[in-house]
């Protein structure tokens, strides 16, 4: 019973969230994954449908990475089957790339139609050809990066295959690219029924990539998702991902998600403000929401997003953001805390109605202090008192009265208001309001 190990989307190195650590992140996995699903207990083989790499132009480093990994399978005797994906496909009018470097020196075996597009058998001379035929009875297909003409290019590949002198009992074919419905943000997804052409033309198993979550349809198409997480909206929770471990006989196909190997966590948080709490509620609440996480253990050398949506009765500029994060990250220990506040500001306007005649002008301008004054929750309550002291404060501005007892005004009218103050949790302190 053949047995093999399907895996994609591999981005070998990946540097974003500006911290290396992420890009040894995606080594740990491919290395570990390798470990626990191919050669403990050994495969007959391993697929890699598309995006070894996750830049065409490969660091030294990461090139040395993928040797070590490709190189440990080599020397189990396992073969490793590759596609190049849209990160890592040569460009047009290219005839060389880093897959095809590792293909040249047996660290995989590279599977593609030839120039004119045709399948052709692998040849061990020029380490190149379209399919390859395994002792343990499968035949492998490989293909392209075809982007939009992917549809054109599936009714092509499927013609060739017809025509193919007869192999193994099975075959399994790769192939980079989504199916619609699993992805709402990606768009060019393909149709179920553009796949179809392959299922008749004899595919047992077709080995995608290109989506970066798990998914199977109809006992046919697999695709095992991104080894690592690429982004913050891949956790494991919404978007599960990982590998699939393969057996496949005459009854048909059984394929294992496996996800157990060495992964970045991540978890996101979520708060919504209210237009009600002032500045020093709101602070506090989120520091014992992320606190109390903390103190669970779940957050430590994690990757970690609180998001926090809603209306705010006060000022942006009232929190440092870009300090309070790095409070919020040494918290909780996260490699990374992202902090995303996207929150509207509470805006008031009186309906004045204008259909006989306007108020008088000092009413209107009374009217629009008490909305600016009642945008802020800290001062909400004695909107009216404020407002009345703004209008004293610009007519003692427009008699020329002296800094000085402008000043003490402000400082008279503001220090009878001045809301008590509050402690925030012991980890954290409220951060000061941006310069």
């Amino acid at each position: 019973m053949p047995r093999f190990l399907h895996l994609a989307d591999v981005h070998l190195g990946f540097d974003k969230y500006g911290t290396v650590q992420r890009t040894r992140d995606f080594y740990e996995a491919f290395n570990d994954a390798l470990t626990q699903y191919a050669v403990h207990p050994a495969v007959d083989f391993v697929l890699i449908s598309g995006d070894l790499f996750e830049y065409r132009q490969v660091l030294p480093s990461v090139l040395n990475q993928a040797k070590l990994c490709l190189g440990r399978l080599s020397e189990a005797g396992i073969p490793v089957f590759a596609i190049e994906g849209n990160h890592d496909y040569r460009p047009y009018g290219t005839r060389t790339s880093w897959l095809r470097y590792l293909a040249d020196w047996d660290y995989l075996i590279l599977l593609e139609p030839d120039e004119e597009g045709r399948l052709v058998p692998w040849s061990a001379e020029t380490k190149s050809g379209g399919y390859f035929d395994l002792d343990c009875g499968v035949r492998v297909i490989g293909s392209q990066w075809y982007g939009a003409a992917a549809p054109l290019a599936i009714q092509t590949l499927a013609q060739q295959i017809d025509r193919l002198p007869p192999g193994p009992e099975h075959t399994v074919m790769m192939f980079h690219h989504g199916l619609e419905g699993y992805v709402s943000r990606y768009a060019g997804a393909l149709r179920y029924q553009d796949f179809l052409p392959l299922r008749e033309a004899g595919i047992d198993y077709l080995a995608l990539g290109h989506i970066h979550r798990a998914y199977s349809v109809e006992d046919w198409i697999y695709n095992p998702g991104s080894i690592e997480a690429n982004s913050i909206i891949e956790n494991q929770e919404q978007n599960p991902r990982g590998v699939y471990w393969v057996e496949i006989d005459r009854s048909g196909v059984t394929a294992q998600l496996k996800r157990t190997y060495r992964q970045r966590p991540i978890y996101r948080l979520s708060y919504r403000l209210t237009a009600q709490q002032t500045r020093t509620e709101f602070v506090n609440a989120v520091n014992a929401l992320v606190q109390t996480h903390a103190e669970q253990g779940r957050t430590q050398s994690a990757i970690v997003e609180l998001k926090i949506t809603g209306n705010a009765g006060f000022d942006r500029f009232e929190i440092n953001l870009r300090e309070w994060q790095g409070q919020l990250q040494q918290c909780t220990q996260a490699l990374i805390f992202l902090l995303k506040y996207e929150v509207t500001a509470v805006e008031y306007e009186t309906y004045i109605d204008q259909a006989d005649h306007l108020p008088p002008r000092l009413e209107i301008e009374r009217t629009i202090f008490q909305d600016f004054v009642a945008a802020h929750a800290q001062y909400r309550d004695q909107a009216e008192f404020f407002s009345q002291g703004l209008i004293d404060l610009k007519h003692q501005i427009l008699s020329q009265a002296p800094d000085a007892d402008l000043y003490q005004f402000v400082e008279t009218l503001l220090q009878p208001q001045s809301p008590s103050s509050q402690e925030a949790p012991s980890l954290i302190s409220p951060p000061e309001p941006s310069s």
